[in-house]
């Protein structure tokens, strides 16, 4: 094959960059659990000493850690004073916890993908595939990490107030599902928000229901239960939730299935998914990209080792996941809101 230099060039500054992002991957995480960029947040400029100093860390590994996050644009820098800064932009998206740019959480569950990447490549050889309940346990954290900025941001002023008549309901007194909660994190958010309303949530992965219960000890209103998206018990529920959960099922036309026999007749599923066209070629962008990688280290896996394995991925798009709603019971499918990395869908009986 004859080689287009043009091409090779322009390949090789890709992963240039690609090396420097997967270096400085460990080092964000490096940083966040050490308080460095809390540390710097607010602080305005700083030496590596004063960080040191401030973190109880070493100088020199500071001053290297400061370059390479001044190299990245992480951090800014001063030549003529010789001193770094978190700006503002910075610190919501590496110090804040509760910016709902926050990025760390996405960083931190890197750390699960590569502890996991022989179980990964076992199960590309063989088939099955890697449960959720064998992952490396900074998955479960940097998951839920990532996802409970946006779910703050959003779920309470946006996507619940899209759903037709859930406000209404859930300040009157609902009955609430929360299928595949993890943490419990949208669950309690909407205990919090809605307190005449009762709230129920529902993962299959026991030491995730444990942590959620721990978190939602003042609130009288909701309570958390191991249980698969397919037998959890009760019926009679006004709305039922999956946020960021339906892809990574077996089974997910089973698990709506069993959605349907639990809702009120005039019940409503709000689904929340990763953003995604209809195909591949809609989906060839940074957003498709950070969420194919994350499909194939982690959510297919997750299906695969589960029964039928349907194995949708986190680009299903929303025709692939309305198809999946009307198998499972639900004629009416819209979608009601949506954010850069979010899509809602509103389906109803």
């Amino acid at each position: 094959m004859e080689i287009d230099t043009n091409k090779l060039h322009a390949l090789l500054g890709v992963m240039v960059n690609e090396l420097g992002a997967a270096q400085n991957a460990a080092l964000v995480t490096l940083g966040d659990e050490l308080g460095l960029y809390r540390a710097m947040a607010g602080k305005g400029p700083v030496s590596p000493t004063e960080l040191a100093t401030l973190t109880d860390t070493k100088e020199r590994y500071v001053r290297e850690w400061l370059s390479a996050q001044a190299a990245s644009g992480f951090v800014d820098y001063n030549v003529a004073a010789d001193r770094f800064e978190l700006s503002a932009e910075q610190a919501a998206v590496f110090a804040i916890d509760e910016s709902p740019v926050n990025m760390i959480g996405g960083f931190q569950a890197l750390d699960a993908v590569y502890a996991d990447r022989r179980k990964l490549a076992h199960a590309f050889r063989h088939g099955g595939g890697v449960s959720w309940a064998d992952r490396c346990t900074c998955m479960f954290c940097g998951t839920d990490r990532f996802f409970r900025p946006g779910y703050k941001s959003n779920l309470v002023a946006n996507w619940l107030p899209s759903l037709d008549g859930i406000i209404e309901k859930l300040e009157r007194g609902a009955l609430v599902a929360d299928i595949g909660c993890g943490f419990g994190s949208s669950t309690i958010i909407m205990a919090e928000a809605f307190p005449r309303s009762q709230f129920l949530g529902i993962d299959f992965h026991a030491p995730s229901i444990e942590h959620a219960a721990q978190h939602a000890k003042q609130l009288n209103n909701v309570r958390f239960e191991t249980a698969g998206a397919k037998d959890f018990a009760g019926t009679g529920f006004d709305l039922v939730t999956m946020f960021d959960a339906l892809h990574d099922m077996g089974d997910p036309v089973g698990a709506v299935r069993h959605v349907a026999k639990a809702l009120k007749p005039e019940g409503t599923l709000m689904l929340v998914e990763p953003m995604a066209g209809d195909s591949l070629a809609d989906n060839l962008n940074p957003i498709g990209r950070i969420f194919y990688a994350a499909s194939a280290n982690t959510c297919v896996p997750a299906s695969l080792s589960q029964e039928v394995g349907a194995a949708l991925g986190a680009q299903a798009g929303q025709v692939r996941l309305s198809q999946v709603l009307n198998e499972g019971g639900f004629q009416n499918v819209r979608r009601s809101a949506e954010t850069p990395f979010n899509m809602v869908l509103e389906a109803r009986l």
